[in-house]
């Protein structure tokens, strides 16, 4: 399992989906220019004391993503999804992808993609959705049922990798 985040915007967000990434240890992949600084200082003016845990790529683009996981199926969580996430049946080796916090992901790429789309119901459709508003909320629900279940069948092999620049 590997969390990508692409240009994330609210650096509260991305903290805690680090934290989650950490706490799971699940590769965190930073694709793009975020919308704030992401150097020790800033990180450590921050708070963010379990950042050293945390499996931290960088990546230009989505294209150097998906070169740097050439075995991975990309899975793209969408508010704009046909499919539920609930109905999709994970791999071990899958990448979520979460778009920006105030737009999501391009067009362009869930249309090259939609059958790779999922999204995360709502009960309530007066509250904005999981996906949209915080990769965090939808990000821990995915990771934490899928190395859950990795933890019962026995699949907990992870990369113990660190690389703080660009792929």
């Amino acid at each position: 399992m590997n969390v990508a985040l692409v240009e994330p915007e609210i650096p509260p967000n991305t903290g805690n989906v680090a934290r989650l990434c950490a706490a799971t240890k699940v590769p965190l992949h930073i694709v793009g220019m975020p919308g704030f600084r992401m150097d020790d200082r800033a990180v450590r003016r921050a708070g963010l004391d379990y950042w050293p845990e945390v499996i931290l790529e960088r990546h230009r683009n989505l294209e150097a993503l998906y070169q740097a996981l050439p075995d991975s199926r990309f899975i793209y969580l969408t508010t704009k999804g046909d499919q539920l996430y609930t109905d999709w049946s994970f791999e071990a080796d899958d990448c979520l992808i979460f778009g920006r916090e105030t737009r999501g992901l391009p067009e362009d790429i869930l249309r090259a993609h939609w059958d790779h789309c999922l999204r995360i119901p709502m009960l309530n459709p007066n509250v904005r959705r999981a996906t949209g508003t915080c990769p965090f909320d939808s990000s821990s629900i995915r990771c934490y049922s899928a190395r859950c279940k990795d933890n019962q069948n026995g699949n907990l092999a992870v990369r113990e990798s660190w690389s703080p620049g660009f792929n």
